[in-house]
């Protein structure tokens, strides 16, 4: 790679020749400020916040979107730039909804951050305001336009990343808007839920439907037992919300707020997440062995069930029939806990604790019930916990490391990393693995489906039997694999899909991160080296090894994929009108 001469506020640099001015300015130390830029999603220069001057150009230039040039001399930061993005995020103000105090995002809000550094006291313009919508008829997603400062973030998150392209730039000029064509509610598109537009927003315009009275609520009805499930993709990022660096595995910490908060029972969705490979596993060798329908595809993920369901119904045979490890927890709650412990399951509250806004979706399947008793009767994400903790007054940082409940809450190292993509297909195959070759195998670290590449492919012998497997991660790519599906391109035996990018590391639910450090911390990654840490550390790693599973089937269930299994364990899946994408 070549490189470029340039001068960056008086001081020349050599810089390689590929990358924007607000790049190379990074590369040397300077910070231009940015509101719209978000790295690899959203580079269109639109807000004008990373305007800088340069020698020979009449207008100011967007940094973001402007490529370094041999003698470019450049100015970030002289009082034309300064005052030029104060006046850029003045005018933004003057058309926002600024009750900063009430907000979900004050204090984790971009704008905010940028009027503060910039020392905006005052707001000069003063006139029409766009008229707001508020939108909070989905089970997932709440969508309030008096916040949005039309960065077109989400919009390309949706369209570009996940290739589904809901929201949209509507109306023209002052009247410009983001949301579904027609103004039509999140609820009635085909919205995945999968909350990527949540975590690239810079402000407080999308947020999850918040759930945090109604767990407040059942935990001080005496009548009730409720029990809180926690997710492995949970302890992987909550401490970011109390000043933990990204990636700091909080499993004990997060233990004991879920005790303090006053649960009468805290359990690990790991353990869940075990039960899942069992019944997956199962139905997986079963369909090979018996001309079943393949790829079998995992079914985990609701935001990816929700994208199947509406964009290729025709392929929902491809499918497990497994409900995710959410509500098996919840409809083994409901029937084994219950009969164990002598409760009626109709005074179990069942609280799953989820790295994923679409869980919220899920919850309130029709389907997804036993006997009349929901699976899970209330389903909060990572940041509504942290909320929680925070109203509670515990101080997180000093609290003590505790322990989840056994019975349900024992779990193996398989168990744990299904938060990251590849995750749920390294499980399975330790499980599988040693179920065709009828050994105890050594080797459980199965690489090749690690990492975030978007799609991941591999052939795994095993007992003199070649099992190719695909991975992929965000709906792009899904639907990437789909394609090659109808056109009878694909000789895989399993695939594994996750709605979000990373995987539930990533999920919508997950503390957000502003753009200054998405821009240079890859979180996917990062989140999920503590969840294979602390499976490298786990002294079981096989779902099938785990002592409370072989109890679970040798006591209630009988053997994965039995007929009380299915009762309890497997559901099935609604064709959904379909609707042409972006």
């Amino acid at each position: 790679m070549s490189n470029v001469s340039l001068s960056i506020n008086g001081i020349q640099y050599e810089v390689p020749s590929n990358l924007t001015v607000l790049e190379a300015a990074r590369t040397v130390g300077i910070d231009i400020p940015t509101l719209c830029f978000l790295k690899d999603i959203n580079e269109v220069g639109a807000c004008r916040v990373c305007v800088v001057e340069v020698e020979g150009a009449r207008a100011l230039q967007a940094s973001c979107v402007l490529p370094v040039r041999d003698g470019m001399v450049v100015n970030t930061n002289n009082t034309r730039v300064r005052k030029a993005r104060k006046n850029t995020v003045e005018l933004l103000l003057a058309n926002h909804n600024r009750e900063c105090t009430t907000c979900v995002r004050s204090k984790n809000c971009e704008l905010q951050s940028l009027s503060e550094e910039l020392s905006i006291r005052t707001i000069p313009f003063e006139g029409e305001k766009r008229i707001p919508s508020f939108d909070d008829l989905s089970p997932s997603i709440v969508r309030d336009s008096s916040k949005c400062i039309l960065c077109g973030r989400c919009v390309s998150a949706c369209k570009n990343v996940q290739g589904i392209g809901i929201l949209e730039f509507l109306n023209r000029g002052f009247k410009t808007t983001v949301g579904p064509a027609f103004e039509m509610s999140m609820r009635d598109v085909p919205c995945i839920y999968c909350g990527q537009c949540m975590v690239t927003c810079p402000v407080g315009a999308l947020t999850e439907k918040s759930a945090i009275h109604k767990v407040w609520e059942v935990l001080e009805d005496k009548s009730k037992h409720v029990i809180v499930q926690s997710a492995p993709a949970v302890r992987a990022a909550l401490g970011e919300e109390f000043g933990y660096p990204i990636g700091t595995n909080v499993t004990g910490k997060l233990a004991t707020a879920l005790r303090r908060l006053g649960f009468a029972k805290i359990f690990d969705t790991n353990w869940a997440a075990d039960v899942t490979i069992m019944e997956e596993g199962t139905e997986l060798l079963d369909r090979i062995q018996n001309g079943g329908v393949l790829p079998m595809i995992t079914s985990c993920s609701p935001g990816w069930v929700r994208y199947i369901e509406f964009q290729y119904p025709e392929l929902l045979p491809h499918l497990s029939t497994c409900k995710s490890p959410q509500n098996m927890f919840g409809a083994l709650a409901k029937s084994y806990y219950a009969e164990k412990h002598g409760i009626d399951p109709k005074d179990i509250v069942v609280v799953s604790v989820m790295p994923c806004t679409s869980k919220k979706s899920e919850i309130v399947r029709p389907e997804l019930e036993v006997d009349g008793n929901r699976d899970v009767d209330i389903s909060i994400t990572t940041r509504e916990l942290a909320l929680m903790i925070k109203e509670a007054r515990l101080e997180f940082d000093k609290l003590e490391d505790g322990t989840f409940d056994p019975f349900m809450g024992n779990y193996t190292g398989a168990g744990l990393i299904f938060g990251a993509t590849g995750g749920v297909m390294e499980a399975a195959i330790r499980t599988v693995a040693d179920v065709l070759t009828g050994e105890d195998l050594e080797n459980v670290d199965y690489t090749a489906v690690r990492g975030v590449e978007g799609i991941k492919e591999a052939t795994i012998n095993v007992a003199g039997m070649d099992i190719k497997v695909a991975v992929a991660h965000n709906t792009t790519n899904a639907g990437i694999l789909l394609e090659k599906i109808k056109n009878g391109e694909a000789d895989y035996h399993f695939i594994e899909v996750m709605a979000c990018p990373g995987g539930c590391v990533n999920g919508g639910g997950q503390p957000i991160q502003p753009a200054n450090v998405r821009n240079v911390i890859d979180i996917r990654a990062e989140r999920a080296k503590a969840l294979y840490s602390e499976d490298a550390s786990k002294e079981v790693r096989k779902s099938h090894k785990n002592p409370e599973i072989k109890k679970l089937y040798d006591e209630y269930l009988g053997k994965p994929n039995s007929h009380k299994a299915h009762e309890l364990l497997h559901t099935h899946f609604v064709a959904r009108e379909k609707f042409p994408l972006k």
